[in-house]
């Protein structure tokens, strides 16, 4: 890109369904990413190829993209389900799609562009690399790094980088937990993840000692990285992915409208570098709060630092809400949670409140000086139901003797020949305000100019029906005019920088395999849902970079205390030995 060249940002917001992606666009979204009927890492937001369509043929008014998450691995049965289910999905019109299993790329694929899922677990620009070499457009980075190491990935790379920003945290690296698969056979990289992290643990120490009983050490808060978003654009990200394929629509409207904001300041603040990387502006008819949302109270991971205090979500997986600074701003029906003496979690319904107390619909007596959280605003669901957001581009509008001509923001342009009865006025004519009625269209009149002499008269009818014709020509040249990325060429030159790859790299397929030797691999073990192999004690099933011991203030490195070891998780039925690698900063969750 030369230097006299703005960088374009893609705020990329997640769908659960179609409606959440349309509004999702309306709130500020650049692009959306939505689950087609199979193959995508959220199974409970599958989505029909008419409904796919529903979301392209909006998204695409505005320049927006729609990717669609192709990103399970893939059985050696399916493959050519797959194959037919990719092409559907391109002659609707999808940007890209997202995938993993890298028989994605040996499959016979539409030219559609793909990219790496987090699930491709990227964390050094050795991965970043070889994914591009090998044809990805677009790189989605594993969540645990910091700025500096992202910034490292992208000096490497020149296609895109996209980084979450926003939602839930998975304590393993994506792509590498076997935990749900190896407990009960339901596996994260095929959609059906048991969410095991988020369970009350008690951990032990290696003489049986309790260190902490039934708390929630692996379920995290849940990520914010709002205030790092500059330093993220600086170290040149150029998407940013909020979580939440499952979330319902008043989540993604609140959370997009946040984030939409805050980038639209910082290229206010910085126009002559930077542009959105799709058209029309959103207004939201309120204040977007991520508080207002499901969250587990937040963090911003490792962006700042390799080893942050409060990752976890130690009390409870559920959400935090906001906190309640006056009672009195409490609405009867309001859902409210707050922690006891015992530490546990409470949850209830406002009743009313009267003398400065909180009367639930549980009987409940809320011990003095706690801290209240709102977890169901009433008043907020009541806004947040109806339509809270609309979405506009400019357009100028020039009327001659001859023609009307139109462009807007997009760059599209269409013209009309003028071709309509004439009369001599009696008044001039007010040209202006029959071209400027656009209010049930996507546009807003910015400019108009008209070089029609003043004693024409031209029916009022005539102008709105050639006005109603450019608009559906305007339509047809942005179908016309609009630019899809293709699949990149894999260069066959290029090795993967391993050698052997284990179970946790998730090869299920020939196909799969075939790649990897393509590529210099040299050992390929089968994926653990399809070894068909016991689950020995001592396997890896998660790998993470939040530890344990530094989240109770354990750790050896800072704490100077070395427990006896072996550290083990329990809860009821699951299991699990901990290893600490101390020199990389990383913790391993093994069977037992």
């Amino acid at each position: 890109m030369g230097s006299n060249r703005k960088r374009c940002l893609e705020l990329l917001a997640p769908a659960a369904d179609a409606e959440v992606a349309i509004e999702a666009i309306r709130h500020g979204a650049d692009a959306v990413y939505i689950g087609a009927e199979s193959h995508g890492a959220r199974k409970a937001a599958a989505n029909s190829i008419d409904d796919i369509r529903r979301v392209v043929d909006f998204a695409h008014i505005f320049r927006a993209r729609v990717y669609v998450t192709v990103n399970t691995i893939v059985y050696e049965d399916e493959l050519k389900e797959v194959e037919a289910l990719c092409w559907k999905l391109y002659h609707v019109g999808v940007d890209a799609l997202i995938v993993q299993d890298m028989a994605m790329l040996r499959l016979n694929l539409p030219p559609i562009a793909l990219h790496a899922s987090t699930q491709c677990d990227i964390r050094t620009p050795e991965k970043a690399l070889f994914l591009q070499e090998v044809g990805m457009s677009q790189l989605v980075l594993a969540r645990e790094l910091t700025i500096s190491e992202i910034k490292a990935i992208v000096d490497v790379v020149s296609i895109p980088v996209e980084c979450f920003i926003h939602g839930a945290l998975c304590v393993s690296y994506s792509g590498r937990c076997h935990a749900s698969c190896a407990a009960n056979g339901r596996s994260a990289n095929r959609g059906e993840c048991a969410q095991l992290c988020r369970l009350p643990y008690t951990l032990y120490d290696g003489e049986g000692n309790i260190l902490v009983k039934d708390r929630h050490l692996l379920s995290l808060r849940d990520f914010n990285a709002s205030e790092s978003l500059p330093d993220l654009i600086e170290a040149g990200v150029r998407s940013f992915k909020i979580e939440g394929r499952l979330k319902d629509k008043y989540y993604v409207k609140n959370i997009v409208a946040y984030y939409n904001r805050i980038l639209d300041d910082f290229i206010a603040r910085n126009n002559d570098s930077y542009c959105r990387s799709s058209f029309g502006r959103s207004e939201a008819c309120f204040k977007p709060s991520p508080d207002k949302s499901f969250n587990r109270g937040f963090t911003d991971y490792f962006l700042s630092s390799r080893r942050p205090d409060g990752l976890a979500s130690l009390y409870t997986p559920k959400s935090q809400g906001e906190v309640v600074k006056d009672i009195r701003y409490l609405h009867n029906g309001d859902g409210i949670s707050y922690f006891d003496g015992k530490g546990l979690y409470q949850g209830a319904n406002v009743n009313r409140i009267e003398g400065g107390r909180i009367f639930t619909n549980k009987g409940t007596v809320i011990p003095k000086n706690v801290e209240i959280h709102r977890t169901s605003d009433i008043e907020w669901q009541k806004i947040m139901s109806k339509e809270t957001a609309i979405r506009k581009m400019w357009v100028d509008i020039s009327l001659s003797e001859n023609s009307v001509w139109w462009r807007d923001e997009r760059g599209v342009e269409a013209s009309l020949s003028l071709d309509v009865p004439r009369e001599r006025a009696d008044k001039p004519m007010d040209f202006k305000q029959v071209f400027s009625k656009l209010g049930n269209t996507d546009f807003y009149l910015r400019t108009f100019e008209c070089s029609i002499p003043e004693n024409v008269f031209i029916p009022r009818s005539a102008l709105t029906d050639l006005r109603r014709k450019l608009i559906e020509l305007v339509g047809k040249a942005n179908l016309a005019t609009y630019r899809f990325d293709t699949r990149r060429k894999e260069n066959p030159e290029i090795k993967y920088y391993l050698k052997k790859l284990d179970f946790r790299d998730n090869v299920s397929n020939s196909l799969a395999v075939k790649f990897y030797r393509d590529h210099g691999v040299e050992s390929v073990e089968k994926a653990m849902e399809i070894s068909g192999r016991k689950i020995n004690p001592g396997t890896v099933v998660m790998t993470a970079r939040h530890c344990i011991l530094r989240e109770i203030g354990l750790c050896k490195r800072l704490a100077g205390r070395n427990i006896k070891g072996p550290l083990t998780l329990e809860s009821g039925s699951h299991k699990y030995r901990l290893h600490f690698n101390c020199a990389d900063c990383e913790m391993e969750v093994l069977t037992m």
